[in-house]
């Protein structure tokens, strides 16, 4: 029947553009619409009838009639919720004739749920499964855990909310886990916590904990029924696969720079287990297959990414929370809590950056390879089986597009290093400086050798010099910066540890870079003077003003003399000049009809004259 799906569904998409009176306003629409289809709505000007209560046949007949009254409940907690919304904040916050109408809502809203969970439970004549039931019955003490919260009443609020986590664990094991991994983080967990505190409950014990002792045992049908989907529900087995980790195996210290201090909140305790134990499937996972490309061995740091991640965001929380409580930022629990913040920052980032290390391909990216790609070498193979040439280099843009993406990785990872330096406690530890300092220097020289050779591959060879002198620069750095560093566990996945053999390897590496570009430079420029020497003479001095002498001024070379014609740019003005003494066949010039002594003068007397016109336009006499 997907009672959780449903109820989620329809709340998620009104409240996307809404607020809790567009979510109301929409249900009794659907509520409408809802009877209609059953045929029970009230015709228009029609006499009101009482609805009969919806029994286990008509759910039999319908499945509608559970959707039905599952908008019924979720109309009376939209009206309180918006009641509540629009009460909260105001300066006097809810007053008491106020807080009783959401209390009524609310417990409207209980009553309904209850009639719901009471028409399945007959499963032989409502048909419902174990899994509705137990949907219905999650959903019920969702509700009234509300109404609990509502009248502060703590202990059957948290025994309501606990009832509803046991099962949306047992529910979550079974099958479609997100719908409920949702509701637990963002509305069930936050709710237990806060009854839990008000209970005076310390804040070391852990949710899963505090609801497994808050469950009611005496519950017999409910107990079968959640052992039937999940055995391992009660017992607190499921936690460990829902949940951040296993409260069991949940660290009580954490250790920090030879500081040990005490795990103040539970839920840092076991998002670290489950940093601890994701650490481990890391390695495992990144020893079964050496042979995989970057990307796949990339893709094994995401669980890690996502654990560190929940313990930077549980850490910030209790940081939160006991700021809001007011309490001092000299308290031992404040100062736990920051050398824990500082703790879980180095790590996530630290694992951030051996990602970066794993896509820079091996070495960190040190070794220039251009080779084919996987789906060229197929192809290939299966096209040419006894071809044995040699392997066919990349083109010039995509070993550019390679160069850059290990660049885009290396300014990633710089930024990920100077994050760490920002953390609490970090720059007053001078070791740990100097550490990062020469992982700094290390990952500067990578990105600085990456450029260098895109220079080289366009023909810059004098720009990749340079680059390749900054890189062992960086190197050297990082050599007196790391003496002695340790090299790592043999196998252990790549993270900020950069050990002093791969500073020695990078070294060696940038040393043999620069020698074969000094000799590269070195050819380049005795080519360009062989050229220069086997071209005509340079143009004299006076025609070379705009540019710099590198060489040195030639005092015999000033000037051509003597100077030798030459065509000469001259304005359109000279050439309508010039116009007037170019003679053509039939034209006489006009210099030459000033003067009288034109050639043609002879044979223009000898003609006979014309009669000369007479009036206007040749007309008259």
């Amino acid at each position: 029947m997907d009672i959780t799906s449903f109820v989620l569904l329809g709340r998620d998409n009104a409240l996307v553009y809404g607020d809790y009176s567009t979510y109301h306003s929409q249900l009794s629409k659907r509520m409408l619409s809802s009877r209609k289809k059953l045929g029970i709505a009230t015709r228009n000007r029609g006499k009101f009838h009482k609805t009969e209560a919806i029994t286990s046949e008509n759910i039999a007949e319908n499945h509608e009639y559970v959707h039905l009254l599952l908008l019924t409940s979720e109309r009376a907690w939209a009206q309180a919720m918006s009641i509540k919304a629009a009460h909260a904040t105001g300066r006097k916050g809810i007053a008491g004739r106020t807080k009783s109408h959401i209390v009524s809502r609310l417990n409207r809203a209980a009553i309904t749920a209850h009639s719901l969970v009471e028409a399945l439970s007959e499963t032989t004549v409502s048909g419902a499964s174990t899994r509705d039931i137990l949907e219905a019955k999650a959903y019920e003490a969702l509700i009234v855990g509300a109404m609990q919260f509502e009248k502060h009443t703590w202990q059957p609020c948290l025994q309501s909310y606990a009832v509803s986590r046991v099962i949306y664990t047992a529910l979550t094991t079974a099958g479609k886990g997100d719908i409920y991994k949702d509701l637990l983080a963002d509305t069930i967990d936050p709710s237990i916590r806060y009854a839990a505190y008000q209970l005076k409950t310390p804040r070391t014990i852990p949710i899963p904990t505090i609801a497994h002792k808050a469950f009611p045992d005496s519950d017999k049908v409910l107990v079968e029924q959640i052992n039937e989907v999940d055995p391992g529900a009660l017992s607190g087995e499921s936690d460990a696969k829902t949940s951040l980790g296993n409260p069991d195996k949940a660290p009580d210290t954490i250790t920090w720079r030879s500081r040990e201090v005490r795990i103040e909140d539970a839920q840092i305790a076991l998002a670290w287990a489950s940093v601890n134990a994701a650490k481990q499937n890391l390695a495992e996972n990144l020893a079964k297959g050496k042979s995989r490309s970057p990307r796949e061995a990339a893709a094994a740091y995401d669980d890690i990414l996502t654990a560190t991640q929940d313990a930077v965001d549980a850490t910030k929380q209790a940081i939160d929370e006991l700021r809001s409580e007011g309490v001092a930022q000299s308290d031992t629990r404040m100062q736990s809590l920051q050398i824990t913040r500082t703790a879980v920052n180095f790590e996530m980032i630290s694992w951030r950056i051996g990602r970066n290390r794993v896509l820079t391909g091996e070495s960190d990216g040190a070794i220039e390879e251009h080779g084919r790609s996987k789906a060229i070498k197929k192809a290939e193979t299966e096209g040419n089986d006894d071809d044995e040439s040699g392997p066919t280099e990349l083109p010039i843009s995509r070993k550019l597009t390679k160069l850059k993406e290990k660049a885009a990785l290396y300014d990633g990872t710089l930024q990920n290093l100077e994050s760490i330096k920002e953390l609490p406690g970090v720059a007053a530890d001078e070791a740990l400086s100097g550490r990062l300092n020469a992982f700094v220097s290390y990952f500067s020289a990578l990105k600085a050798l990456s450029i260098a050779r895109s220079h080289a591959i366009i023909g810059n060879v004098a720009n990749a010099l340079a680059l390749i002198q900054h890189a062992s620069d960086r190197c050297q750095f990082a050599t007196k910066q790391l003496p002695e560093s340790p090299s790592g566990a043999a196998g252990s996945p790549p993270n900020i540890e950069v050990s002093s053999d791969a500073v020695r390897q990078l070294s060696d590496l940038v040393d043999g870079e620069l020698r074969r570009h000094q000799a590269i430079v070195h050819v380049d420029n005795l080519r360009k003077e062989e050229l220069a020497k086997s071209t005509v003479a340079p143009a004299p001095l006076v025609e070379r003003l705009h540019q710099f002498p590198a060489g040195g001024v030639d005092l015999k070379n000033i000037v051509e003399f003597p100077p030798k014609k030459a065509l000469i740019p001259v304005k359109p003005i000279f050439l309508d000049v010039a116009w007037n003494y170019i003679s053509y066949l039939g034209k006489t010039p006009v210099a030459a009809a000033v003067t009288g002594q034109t050639p043609s003068t002879a044979e223009t007397a000898s003609q006979p004259a014309q009669p000369q016109k007479r009036g206007w336009f040749g007309f008259g006499r």
